[in-house]
């Protein structure tokens, strides 16, 4: 494998990816994405379709639920469930 390949494969690993809540760029593997099924919320780290990501903090889901961001990064309107926060490390933000 010549460099210029093993510097896209190692890039490829290392995605970036920006939290709807607080708007930190952080690793794709950092984060938890979250998907548009049904015109509904729904977490899926492999899940086809625009993704949204959030960092693992509740304060980001309840800012990016709060501000559309959802919406805006979706492209379309969608529903959020409240139990989602159970996916959340923190209770206090």
């Amino acid at each position: 494998m010549n460099r210029a390949a093993s510097t896209a494969t190692s890039q490829a690993k290392s995605q970036t990816r920006t939290c709807a809540g607080c708007g930190r760029k952080a690793p794709q593997a950092e984060l938890l994405r979250f998907v548009a099924r049904e015109a509904e919320l729904t977490p899926a780290v492999k899940a086809p379709g625009r993704g949204v990501y959030t960092c693992h903090r509740l304060s980001c889901f309840e800012r990016a639920t709060s501000r559309a961001a959802f919406n805006r990064v979706l492209r379309q309107t969608v529903r959020v469930d409240p139990g989602l926060a159970r996916l959340y490390t923190d209770a206090d933000g």
